[in-house]
């Protein structure tokens, strides 16, 4: 039987992704997507927006790792993000080929700062934020992240054609993986028993990521529309 301690902290992360759960109307783009009404050159800047996320936030949670050294639980957590995102990346090349996205055209592809504000906020965290903290504030965004991919999974095979290979970037984060639920949990947990979980900060990171999150969309959304500054 689960004893009460693991409770405690699947609880408090449980609580904590309710509470920074994002408006479900704030994202414009993602209901584009799902009805097949966002063009494919929208889709070619998210796949050429995400190779450079996918880079930094790797880098980030590598070093986010090496810091939380003393504290185990926590380390495996964020090597085990690293991890993944060298899996996404290489997943989000066959995306990047299905909308037309060459080497050529990546190369010369400017990110736009709305998008590039999330990995820029994760790097602030791996140098500057509490590892526990940032622990919680990162589930709670995942699980965000995560309904969108597969929202974004299930259009792309109905409304865009694109093969299971294209699609398997979204189809990685579209369920959520018990290995890393079990590590966030004895992460969050090592930092109960030791009586250093500060709940002002993991609410204030937590509530930050959420907006650069939006804002990722957001700035999508505006490209899509063709509105002043969102152009390659």
């Amino acid at each position: 039987m689960e004893d009460a301690m693991t409770r405690t902290a699947r609880r408090l992360l449980e609580t904590t992704t309710g509470k920074l759960a994002p408006d479900p109307r704030a994202n414009r783009l993602v209901p584009l997507v799902a009805r097949g009404a966002a063009g494919r050159d929208t889709l070619a800047a998210l796949a050429l927006e995400q190779r450079w996320v996918i880079a930094a936030d790797r880098r980030a949670f590598q070093y986010l790792a090496q810091r939380a050294a003393a504290e185990p639980e926590t380390a495996a957590y964020f090597t085990a993000l690293a991890e993944g995102e060298a899996l996404a990346a290489q997943r989000l090349e066959a995306f990047a080929a299905a909308c037309g996205v060459t080497e050529e055209r990546a190369v010369a592809y400017d990110p736009l700062p709305g998008c590039q504000a999330y990995p820029a906020y994760a790097a602030w965290l791996a140098l500057n934020g509490s590892p526990a903290e940032t622990v919680l504030a990162l589930h709670a965004n995942f699980s965000a992240w995560g309904g969108y991919c597969a929202t974004i999974a299930a259009a792309l095979r109905r409304h865009y054609g694109f093969s299971g290979e294209a699609c398997a970037f979204f189809d990685l984060f579209a369920e959520p993986s018990p290995v890393l639920e079990e590590q966030a949990t004895a992460a969050v947990q090592a930092a109960l028993d030791a009586g250093r979980l500060n709940e002002r900060l993991v609410h204030r990171y937590g509530r930050l990521l959420q907006s650069y999150e939006a804002m990722f969309w957001h700035t999508l959304w505006e490209r899509e529309r063709g509105l002043p500054g969102q152009v390659d």
